[in-house]
């Protein structure tokens, strides 16, 4: 059972939200959606979730022998990015209430409300008012509303936001028992290092476009950048150097003393440091695969450019 996005259009007025977008989310897997804000993401979940429908293109998903156009909403469960819940009431009012309006029988959404309050440390608050929490704790509540009811399909909309780096590894363990729980989990997220721990597979866009898409392993053979190296003088190093030592290289200086600089798989590492070497004195040298952060910034930029040629 795999969820198929082929070729979409979306367009409001006189904007185009989504253009031609293809890509398909693999049954049980952790699946992100990554770009910065305008990128088409919002417009891309609303047709996921059959809120709104493509102008053209096809979006397709077949469950027991049955082809629909969207995730079915009886197999989904939602986190947006505005939370929907009731300040007034308590946490478990509100945990009862979305897991009713989901089919689920008092007992069970009881006994699921308790098993993830006490995952997240907030079983003590089952009878406090929602308003009490923190903001955090409050985005931890609605984020067991969107699967309390134990669906197959999970769309998440920022679920890191308001968390502190506690809460949002404590996240990061949540959506890993989802999926060895069976759930499909699409999620869309700004917390890269959050992103690179859990997607089994993620999908790039900027302008409704689809610019890299793959796992991190995937997409780091499609830039073909792999190394990234950070190289500290002892004194400023002068661009004119730069200039002539790394005229086909992809490189910048952090500040006056550092230099960082993005090597392809074609380039080798012993070819770069003989020429950082000739610099001047180093005081410490770096390297590292380059991250998700990275590659994120790195295509966006170079899509928003040839977008603008």
């Amino acid at each position: 059972m795999e969820l198929l996005v082929n070729n979409i259009k979306k367009c409001y007025a006189k904007v185009t939200a989504i253009k031609e977008l293809s890509f398909k989310v693999k049954q049980g897997e952790i699946f992100a959606l990554l770009g910065p804000n305008g990128a088409g993401k919002s417009s891309l979940v609303r047709m996921l979730t059959g809120f709104t429908s493509p102008d053209s293109g096809e979006i397709s998903l077949t469950i027991d022998g049955e082809k629909h156009t969207s995730i079915p909403s009886y197999t989904l469960g939602y986190l947006p990015e505005d939370r929907g819940l009731y300040p007034e009431k308590t946490v478990s009012k509100n945990l009862l209430y979305f897991a009713q309006l989901n089919g689920v029988d008092k007992k069970t959404a009881l006994q699921q409300a308790k098993y993830w309050l006490e995952r997240f440390d907030l079983l003590d608050r089952i009878d406090d008012q929602l308003k009490t929490l923190s903001k955090g704790n409050q985005q931890k509540v609605q984020l067991i509303t969107a699967v309390i009811h134990q669906p197959k399909w999970v769309i998440l909309d920022e679920p890191f936001s308001g968390l502190d780096p506690i809460n949002q590894e404590k996240v990061v363990i949540f959506l890993s028992e989802l999926k060895a729980q069976g759930m499909t989990v699409i999620l869309s997220a700004h917390q890269m290092a959050m992103v690179e721990k859990l997607a089994d597979r993620m999908l790039l866009m900027n302008l409704g476009e689809a610019v890299l898409y793959g796992s991190l392993e995937e997409i780091q053979q499609q830039v073909g950048s792999t190394t990234q190296l950070t190289a500290q003088f002892a004194e400023s190093i002068a661009s004119d150097q730069l200039e002539q030592l790394f005229s086909e290289a992809d490189y910048c200086l952090v500040d006056h003393k550092t230099l960082s600089l993005n090597l392809s798989a074609q380039q080798s590492i012993n070819g770069a440091l003989s020429k950082i070497t000739a610099l001047g004195n180093l005081t410490s040298l770096h390297s590292k695969k380059m991250d998700l952060h990275q590659l994120y910034l790195n295509a966006i930029a170079n899509h928003g450019a040839l977008i603008n040629e």
